[in-house]
This record gives structure tokens, C-alpha cells and sequence, in this order.
């Protein structure tokens, strides 16, 4: 998931701005016809906020187990697996924050 989020660009340079159509209708790679989605009911902020809110419940999940395993309540591969996705969403999320602020770089750098 992090290699994908690292890959994201603004605009691909093989596309370009020409390819954006203002079709009723877009054909995809196979030929096929869709219609574009007019409202998918899902925010921008609101996939950030999961983001974060998932972010912050594994990092709380894997401080339980960790404590756990001081008192001898938990396995040590409980605390592993827990701490190991822990860590991995915490590598998501700075590759995501990263990302945001090199977006939002580049934007403040536009001339108007």
C-alpha cells in the first residue's frame, strides 16, 4: 500500500492535460462505455479521516497487546503481528502526509 501511495503523480506526463474529455460518456482501455460518476457520496476528507482514525486504532491495538505481554496475558506473536501492522500503517500515513505536502507545494509554486 505504501508503494502505491509513493507512485501517485499530480498528472501523469503521458497523459498530459489534452486527454481530459468533457464527454457525457468516457470509453475505458477495453472499449466499454461508462457513464461518469456524478456523486459517489464519499469526500476527500472523510477517506483522509478513516485513514487516520484506522491509523490511530492499530497504533492503540498494538500498545494493548505490548502491555499485555509485560503482564504475560498475551503471546508473543500477538505482539508481534500487532506492532508489525502497527508500524505499517504508520508508514502509510507519512507516505500519505508526504505526499499531501508536496501536492500542496507545488500548487503554492503555481504562477497566476
Amino acid at each position: 500500500m505504501i508503494d502505491a501511495i509513493k507512485n501517485v503523480s499530480s498528472l501523469s506526463l503521458s497523459r498530459g492535460i489534452g486527454s481530459i474529455s468533457s464527454d457525457e460518456n468516457t470509453t475505458s482501455l477495453l472499449g466499454q462505455t461508462q457513464k461518469p460518476v456524478e456523486n459517489a457520496g464519499v469526500s476527500f476528507a472523510s477517506v483522509l479521516g478513516s485513514v487516520a482514525n484506522n491509523a490511530m486504532e492499530t497504533l492503540k491495538t498494538a500498545e494493548t497487546k505490548s502491555f499485555e505481554a509485560i503482564q504475560g496475558k498475551a503471546n508473543t506473536r500477538e505482539v508481534v503481528d500487532a506492532v508489525m501492522e502497527a508500524n505499517q500503517s504508520l508508514q502509510t500515513a507519512i507516505a500519505l502526509r508526504d505526499k499531501l505536502i508536496s501536492a500542496y507545494l507545488d500548487i503554492s509554486k503555481m504562477q497566476i
